[in-house]
């Protein structure tokens, strides 16, 4: 199947619509859709876009679960020429009102689940003109089907370019601010071309995958986008849910999915899941946290089918390096690795002064491939810290055995990967410290079966101040997302620093991980 890369995603997905007009692009609960209605709601969506005056590059932020809705946005954004932002539902109202406004975003599409939230920040969003409400009805905002309705089916034929945004993720922050991370039409011609080389193997007209990660990760977008570039149907679910993911494999006859280990662990546990019909899987994509060995070969043996392990980033647009089924043999000794980089990606693992290390010296990661992004939006320092001479710069440690399989040591960053979600423990730490009892705090990542790794919190009290576990945590979920916030917490007299003052949070963490594998594939 020649699929047209070197077009821009606009240009891929309307000549799969050509290809397949009458091929179901997708289906979320009984409502399905075909390619040409799929290409007519997103004309719609850009019409109704370009007379809200959105011109190329202008930021439109999308804040729900998943839906069929989001890619018909998605989908009116590309030929609109505007840029997709995705907001991550998890965050509480005051992240989410700093990604709406460091996006600049003119138009906020809200799903009625999250109604309350914009509510409550709708005065502190200057730069957005209109609000659509995505589901139910809201008594003051647009409905999304109406709105779009009213718009003329007509593709509005503007030009696309390579070097064009077309969808900003966010990432956490390392100092409390999440930075944006501006995704072209390249980045994505060069990761499809990629995972072509890999686990697209098995994604051919007609195939059945399950979109099920959320959308405001690239696991999520690349799914579906994957879907439509290789004339899949997608069937999509507003958020992970074990019972119903296990109906759609038999029902559906789910062929290929993404899921994060969490999510692999969760499915295995389900008391249905050996009464459960596997047959229709080919293929299982996984990455984005640790995976225990154990439940990798139950969830092999049980779901039968091709397991791809990768690692990437949302700064290289997810996947980066691939462990191809073959290497899922555990007689091999690859299991704890990542696998080799991707077709077209070199990947170098180097010291501090930027000299490439030999095998299994461990330093850090660093990547330059088509995949790598732009770069963070309206953060020049940022991006000129993370990207040097085409080299994007991971903040993870690893190394290479000596059969050029890429194995993650450790971070360079602290970050915490949490169910596939990345925690900046400075983040959470400044949500703490803005209790007024609680003077000093230091969050680290400890082993967790479920998660890959728990948020623990070292606090120092003021004195006399008596806090329970309970009430901060509380305190600290009215800050910030309640993934984010410490599942337990230390209380003690001082925490380690350095001579400069920097918290010693490897000393921290070190007996929490004593005999234990920390490996990560971060996303």
């Amino acid at each position: 199947m020649e699929i047209p890369f070197e077009k821009t995603l606009a240009e891929i997905i309307r000549w799969r619509v050509n290809k397949d007009p009458d091929s179901i692009a997708h289906k979320f609960g009984d409502r399905e859709t075909t390619y040409r209605e799929f290409d007519s709601f997103a004309n719609k969506i850009a019409q109704g876009l370009i007379a809200l005056e959105c011109g190329p590059d202008t930021r439109v932020a999308f804040l729900a679960k998943n839906s069929d809705y989001f890619f018909e946005f998605l989908y009116g954004t590309l030929k609109s020429r505007t840029v997709a932002v995705g907001v991550n539902w998890r965050l509480a109202p005051p992240e989410v009102a700093f990604i709406v406004n460091d996006s600049k975003s003119e138009v906020l599409f809200v799903g009625s689940e999250f109604f309350g939230l914009i509510e409550q920040i709708k005065d502190e969003l200057p730069y957005v003109k209109k609000i659509i409400a995505v589901g139910e009805n809201h008594e003051e905002w647009e409905n999304f089907v109406d709105w779009r309705d009213l718009q003329k089916d007509e593709d509005p034929l503007i030009e696309t370019l390579p070097d064009d945004d077309v969808i900003q993720l966010y990432t956490s922050g390392t100092t409390g601010h999440p930075k944006g991370v501006q995704l072209t039409n390249s980045n994505f011609s060069s990761a499809n071309i990629m995972a072509t080389h890999g686990y697209f193997e098995h994604f051919e007209e007609g195939s059945v995958n399950l979109v099920c990660m959320p959308v405001f990760h690239v696991a999520g977008t690349n799914m579906g986008l994957g879907g439509y570039v290789f004339g899949c149907k997608s069937i999509i679910i507003p958020e992970v849910d074990p019972t119903l993911i296990l109906e759609l494999v038999e029902r559906e006859g789910i062929e290929n999915t993404i899921f994060v280990p969490a999510v692999i662990l969760f499915l295995i546990q389900h008391p249905e899941v050996e009464n459960t019909d596997w047959s229709s899987m080919k293929t299982v994509i996984y990455g984005a946290s640790p995976i225990a060995q154990d439940t990798l070969e139950k969830a092999i043996k049980i779901m039968d089918c091709n397991f791809w392990q990768v690692y990437g980033l949302t700064e290289t647009n997810g996947a980066v390096t691939f462990l191809s089924p073959e290497d899922h043999e555990p007689s091999k000794g690859k299991l704890r690795s990542c696998g080799k980089p991707g077709y077209g990606a070199e990947i170098r693992v180097v010291d501090e002064d930027g000299k490439e290390l030999p095998v299994r010296e461990v330093g850090e990661i660093i990547i330059k491939c088509g995949n790598n992004m732009k770069g963070y939006w309206n953060n020049p320092e940022a991006t000129e810290e993370s990207v040097v001479d085409g080299w994007l710069y991971s903040g993870d440690a690893g190394y290479f055995d000596k059969d050029g399989f890429l194995f993650i040591h450790d971070r360079v960053k602290d970050m915490i990967v949490s169910g596939g979600e990345n925690i900046y423990p400075a983040e959470v730490e400044n949500a703490l410290m803005n209790h007024e009892d609680i003077l000093d705090a230091a969050v680290v990542g400890i082993p967790d079966d479920k998660w890959g790794e728990a948020v623990k919190a070292f606090v120092v009290l003021k004195e006399g101040a008596d806090l329970k576990d309970d009430e901060i945590i509380s305190y600290v979920r009215t800050q910030i997302a309640g993934y984010k916030c410490p599942k337990s917490i230390n209380y003690v007299e001082e925490l380690p620093r350095n001579p400069s003052g920097k918290i010693l949070r490897r000393e921290i963490r070190a007996p929490f991980w004593e005999g234990k594998d920390r490996n990560i594939s971060g996303n």
